[in-house]
C-alpha cells in the first residue's frame, strides 16, 4: 500500500512516468507488429489503404493521384486533395528511407506516439489538477485499448490526437497568468509559446482540417483568461498557422483552378452525413456502394474540388428545407458517438476494444467531470477561468462539431484523450477517500497507543 501511495508523491513521479512511457511504447510496438507489413482493411482502418496507395503514387512520381477510381468518386489519375497532405508526406518520407514497408511506418509512429501521448496527458493532468492525476491519466492513456489499436495504423488519428493534446497544453500554459509576475523576459517566453502553439495547431489542422473550427474558441479562452498580454503571442500563433496552410492552398488552386483551403472532404462528409436518406435517424456506416449512389450522377463528372463545394451547398439546402429533421438527425448521432457496449454488427476486435477502453473507463470519466467542478469553491467567472473549464470547452465544442456533421466512434478518440485525464482525477480522488483517509483516521489511535 505504501508503494501505491508513492504514485502521488513528487519524489517518485519521474520513476512512475518512465515506467508508464516504457509500457506505452511496448504495447504500441506490439500492436504495430501485429498489424504487420501488409495494409488490409481491418475494422475502422479503411483509410490505411488510401494513405498507403497515395504515398506510393507520390513516391513513384505520379503526384497526389490514384491509379483507379477512388473514394469517394475521384477519377483515376485525377488530382486529389481529399486526404491529409501532412500524413501522406510522413509515409512518403518513411518509404523513401526504408522502402515501401508499412511496418517501418507503423513502428516509428508507435514509438513517437507511445512516448508523446501519455506524456502530454501527464502534463495536462499535472497542470490542471496535480501530479498524481497526471500520472494516473498517463497510465490510463498507456493501456487504453483504442489508443493502442490505432497507434500502429497508417492513419491520421495517432498524430492528430497527439497534436491536439500538445495544443491544449500549450494553450493552458499561455493562458496561465500566475507567471506574469516574473521578470520582463516573460514577454519573450510568451511569444515563443505562441509560435510553438501555432506549430502544434497547424499540425493538427493539416492532419484534419476540422480542427480549424475549434481554434477560435481556443483563442478566445486564452485571451479572456490571460488578458491583453496574450494578444501578441496569439497573433504569432495565427501567422504560423497561416504560413503552414498557405502553400497547400496555393498548390490546390494550381491543380483545381479554384479556392480549396486544405482538403476536399468537408462537403462530402456534411452531405453524406445529412442526406434525407437517413430520415431523422443516423446510421454510422452504410454499405460503401450506397454512398456512391447518394451522389447524383450528373455531379460525378466534376473534379474533386468542384464536387466537394457543390455537395456542401446541397447539404445546406437539406438543412434549410427541414431544420427540424436536421436537429433530430443530429440528436440521433449521440448513441453512435458515445457507444460503449458490444454490438452484433461489430467484429471481435472492435467489441473488445470498445468495452475495454471507453466502456471500462466511462464511469471514472463521468465522475471526474463532475468532481472537477464540485471541488471548486469559486464564483462562476472563476470556475470558467479554471484550466479544467478549458478542457470542458474542448469536449463540448468538439463533440458538437461531430454531432452536427458525422459521428463515428473513431472520431470521438480526441475526446477520449481528454476524458482519460478526468478519469485520472476520479481514480486519484477515490484512492484518497478510501486509502489516504483510512490511513489518516488510524494515525491518532497509533499516537495515543504510543503515549
Amino acid at each position: 500500500m505504501a508503494r501505491l501511495m508513492g504514485i502521488f508523491e513528487d519524489k517518485n513521479a519521474r520513476r512512475w512516468l518512465i515506467a508508464i512511457l516504457a509500457g506505452s511504447v511496448v504495447v504500441r510496438v506490439a500492436a504495430a507488429i501485429y498489424l504487420g507489413n501488409q495494409v488490409v482493411d481491418l475494422p475502422g482502418t479503411t483509410d490505411q489503404l488510401s494513405y498507403h496507395t497515395l504515398a506510393l503514387r507520390v513516391l513513384n512520381g505520379y503526384g497526389f493521384t490514384f491509379p483507379k477510381e477512388w473514394w469517394p468518386v475521384t477519377a483515376a489519375g485525377a488530382p486529389t486533395a481529399h486526404w491529409s497532405f501532412l500524413y501522406t508526406f510522413y509515409l512518403v518520407g518513411v518509404y523513401a528511407v526504408f522502402g515501401p514497408h508499412p511496418l517501418a511506418a507503423r513502428l516509428i509512429q508507435a514509438v513517437i506516439v507511445g512516448l508523446l501521448h501519455p506524456w502530454l496527458a501527464y502534463l495536462i493532468g499535472r497542470h490542471t489538477f496535480r501530479e498524481g492525476v497526471g500520472l494516473v491519466g498517463a497510465g490510463i492513456t498507456a493501456i487504453y485499448a483504442y489508443f493502442i489499436y490505432y497507434a500502429g495504423t497508417l492513419m491520421t488519428e495517432p498524430f492528430y490526437i497527439t497534436a491536439i493534446l500538445a495544443s491544449l497544453y500549450l494553450a493552458l500554459i499561455l493562458g496561465d497568468r500566475q507567471s506574469d509576475v516574473t521578470p520582463p523576459e516573460r514577454t519573450g517566453k510568451l511569444l515563443g509559446l505562441g509560435l510553438l502553439l501555432g506549430v502544434t495547431l497547424a499540425a493538427a489542422v493539416l492532419l484534419r482540417q476540422l480542427f480549424l473550427l475549434f481554434i477560435p474558441f481556443l483563442f478566445l479562452w486564452v485571451l479572456w483568461v490571460g488578458g491583453r498580454k496574450r494578444l501578441a503571442p496569439l497573433v504569432g500563433t495565427g501567422l504560423v498557422i497561416l504560413a503552414f496552410i498557405l502553400p497547400i492552398t496555393i498548390f490546390n488552386y494550381i491543380r483545381f483552378n479554384r479556392f480549396v483551403l486544405l482538403n476536399t472532404n468537408a462537403g462530402y462528409a456534411f452531405y453524406l452525413g445529412n442526406h434525407p436518406v437517413y430520415g431523422d435517424r443516423f446510421i454510422p456506416i452504410l454499405p460503401s456502394e450506397m454512398y456512391i449512389r447518394l451522389i447524383p450522377p450528373p455531379l460525378r463528372t466534376l473534379d474533386e474540388a468542384a464536387l466537394d463545394q457543390e455537395l456542401l451547398r446541397r447539404a445546406l439546402i437539406f438543412i434549410k428545407q427541414d431544420p427540424g429533421r436536421y436537429l433530430r438527425l443530429s440528436l440521433s448521432r449521440i448513441p453512435a458517438y458515445f457507444m460503449f457496449w458490444p454490438s452484433g454488427d461489430s467484429g471481435f476486435i472492435s467489441n473488445v476494444s470498445r468495452v475495454s477502453s471507453f466502456g471500462l473507463f466511462l464511469p471514472f470519466m463521468l465522475y471526474g467531470l463532475f468532481f472537477a467542478f464540485v471541488r471548486q469553491k469559486k464564483p462562476v467567472s472563476g470556475i470558467l477561468a479554471d484550466p479544467s473549464a478549458f478542457l470542458w470547452l474542448f469536449l463540448v465544442i468538439y463533440t458538437l462539431i461531430h454531432l452536427l456533421s458525422w459521428a463515428l466512434i473513431r472520431y470521438r478518440l480526441p475526446v477520449d484523450a481528454v476524458l482519460v485525464i478526468f478519469a485520472g482525477l476520479a481514480v486519484a480522488d477515490i484512492y484518497a477517500r478510501i486509502f489516504v483517509s483510512r490511513h489518516a483516521n488510524r494515525l491518532p489511535k497509533i499516537q495515543h497507543t504510543m503515549s
